[in-house]
């Protein structure tokens, strides 16, 4: 854990200085996390240029405990540094689950490891920086906690992986059926499922328009074909629930599961537990973003504590029959996570070998051109209102107000990379251009810094 907690934030560090954040999304959490250290709590600049609350977006209020963290520790590096570490902690209830369903240490050590080495966990941790990143481990513990019946330990890591994100608590719901179902534990479970189910409506019905001008998600987009609200997912499920089937087991639909069941050698579909993901993956199979079916991204956060448990509990249910075989189920596990990872995983070192995953092997590059980079953001002024592309803006955003180019509005200050030309939170090179002529024609702007397609502008007329 202490290796891939050092490692991990380090090749986060590196992808951060290498500008391969950005303001969306991780310049959004500093930009809240700072607002919040600042004596306005989850304030952040919107797409275009208003000043909102970041629960209008998502419910992730768990990023007002990082004020203090901020205080102490002024840097994105922070945020980074604390998910490489929370993630690599997740490795402790994985083993205490392993060494207690296995009865042996040796068999949840491979566990644990299997865990660290499962290619989803690892693209979770390099993925900029996410609240709901955290859900994993504190899912872990859940998990653990119930398991060994103690309800209130359980309920604290409960809470705290509902303060993620607004569907994790359809996962706690989740846990909550599958305590009552497998452990016969039926009113605990049944006010598990209920309280989650509670708290997810809550947060995307009440919490999420309250703070959006009485407007609903607008990630419900993002399901138009399928219904475009919870409500409407349901009547479609009624109606039509081949439309969902059709939509959520497409080919990316199934190589998505496929790249996060192989790597833990089937063993979760041995054990009931792994239906606990069945929220998490509902949500990200019937979008329509292709992001959300990928394990580069932080959406297998909720899904990953039920796939990983569900691995012990089947290597279990096969060790029970067939004696003797705890500690090579976890070798199997082993090294299908390592094989994986190979195949599928984020560590540079995968690009020397033949058929080994080069997907961002360079991100953690800091290139001259990086460097150069850095010298221009250096010339924006603390506390200055600034306009940046996409790739500047997570080094930009720890400021009251921040915009994303082209929306320029009050800005005094305009930072572009034209070689990574964000356009709102979008790579659009032509329109980037396009904008970016008209700022070189305009009066009132002067050229302050132009370095191997780095630009930044300084406002001098109105």
């Amino acid at each position: 854990m202490a290796a891939y907690a050092a490692g991990f934030a380090a090749l986060s560090t590196l992808r951060h200085l290498s500008f391969t954040t950005g303001r969306f999304d991780l310049g959004n959490m500093v930009q809240a996390v700072w607002a919040t250290a600042h004596g306005r709590p989850l304030a952040i600049t919107d797409l275009q240029g208003e000043q909102i609350s970041r629960l209008g977006a998502h419910v992730d209020p768990i990023l007002v405990a990082f004020a203090p963290l901020w205080w102490l520790w002024p840097s994105p590096v922070m945020l980074l540094t604390v998910q490489a570490v929370a993630v690599a902690l997740g490795a402790l209830p994985v083993f205490w689950l392993a060494r207690k369903h296995l009865a042996s240490e040796r068999a949840a050590l491979g566990f644990a490891l299997a865990y660290l080495l499962y290619p989803a966990v690892q693209w979770l941790t390099l993925n900029e920086f996410h609240p709901v990143a955290l859900a994993t481990p504190l899912l872990l513990f859940a998990l653990w906690y119930l398991d060994e019946d103690r309800l209130i330990a359980f309920a604290v890591f409960a809470a705290a992986a509902c303060l993620t994100k607004e569907e994790i608590p359809l996962v706690v719901a989740a846990l909550g059926a599958w305590y009552a179902l497998a452990r016969r534990r039926w009113v605990p479970g049944a006010i598990i499922t209920v309280a989650g189910v509670a708290v997810a409506a809550i947060a995307i019905g009440v919490v999420i328009p309250h703070f959006n001008e009485g407007a609903s998600s607008a990630f419900y987009g993002r399901y138009e074909e399928v219904g475009g609200s919870p409500s409407g997912i349901l009547e479609t499920a009624v109606t039509d629930p081949g439309r969902l089937l059709s939509v959520a087991f497409d080919e990316r639909g199934l190589r998505y599961l496929a790249e996060l069941v192989l790597p833990l050698a089937l063993l979760c579909v041995l054990s009931p537990l792994v239906l606990v993901a069945a929220p998490e993956l509902a949500i990200n199979l019937l979008s329509a973003t292709p992001t959300q079916t990928s394990i580069h991204f932080h959406y297998t956060a909720g899904a990953i504590p039920a796939l990983v448990g569900a691995s012990v509990f089947g290597a279990a249910l096969i060790s029970r029959r067939r004696p003797g075989l705890a500690v090579p189920l976890a070798g199997l596990a082993v090294v299908a996570s390592l094989a994986a990872n190979y195949r599928l995983g984020p560590l540079p070192v995968w690009r020397e070998l033949p058929g080994g995953e080069t997907l961002q092997s360079y991100a953690t590059h800091v290139s001259a051109h990086d460097r150069a980079t850095a010298r221009a953001v250096g010339l924006v002024p603390e506390g200055a209102v600034v306009s940046a592309t996409n790739s500047l803006g997570a080094h930009l955003s720890a400021r009251r107000r921040v915009l994303s180019f082209p929306y320029v509005r009050d800005a005094q200050w305009i930072a572009a990379d034209e070689t990574q030309p964000g356009y709102g939170d979008r790579i659009a090179p032509l329109a980037t251009a396009v904008r970016l002529a008209r700022v070189r024609r305009n009066p009132a702007w002067k050229l302050v810094f132009a370095e191997d397609g780095v630009l930044v502008f300084r406002r001098v007329g109105p």
